[in-house]
């Protein structure tokens, strides 16, 4: 088959004129929250009074975040190998709207966490991500400011 050259012009021209005008396709940001996070340090201010946590000495702690929900895991390390080992973990759905990131505590050992939402102002730096909030539960002696350093687990 031969083509005449106005007919492959035209062709070219249409083909030109089809993906100019094509929809372009919608890139959506990526969520940085999502994965899987080691907390490295934490601070706590209670009462004016700060105390600094570096991990892992004694304990380690992972943070999953999908679409949708959030799930903490912390154990003691080097311990009994039997029930006594130190363990906790809960989990629930979260918001995250530009850095202001709120967990809804929906699983926990102690109900009268259940059923909270914990806001914080997340910032991301590379494979790091920094979350800073009020832990409150009523009704308790729980009243302070949390600061949490995470690393991505790669």
């Amino acid at each position: 088959m031969k083509f005449k050259p106005a007919a492959l012009v035209a062709l070219t021209v249409t083909v030109f004129l089809m993906a100019c005008n094509a929809p372009a396709e919608k890139k959506e940001a990526a969520n940085p929250i999502i994965g899987t996070w080691r907390l490295v340090s934490g601070a706590t201010i209670s009462k004016g009074k700060t105390e600094q946590t570096s991990y892992p000495k004694d304990q380690q702690m992972i943070k999953i975040i999908n679409d949708t929900h959030f799930a903490f895991l912390n154990h003691t390390m080097n311990t009994a190998k039997d029930s006594s080992n130190k363990f906790d973990a809960g989990g629930g759905a979260y918001t995250l709207k530009g850095d202001r990131y709120t967990e809804h505590l929906d699983y926990y050992k102690d109900k009268a966490w259940e059923g909270k939402p914990f806001t914080f102002t997340v910032t991301f730096s590379g494979d790091t991500l920094i979350q800073k909030g009020v832990e409150k539960v009523e009704g308790t002696t729980i009243d302070r400011v949390i600061i949490e350093k995470y690393l991505r687990e790669k």
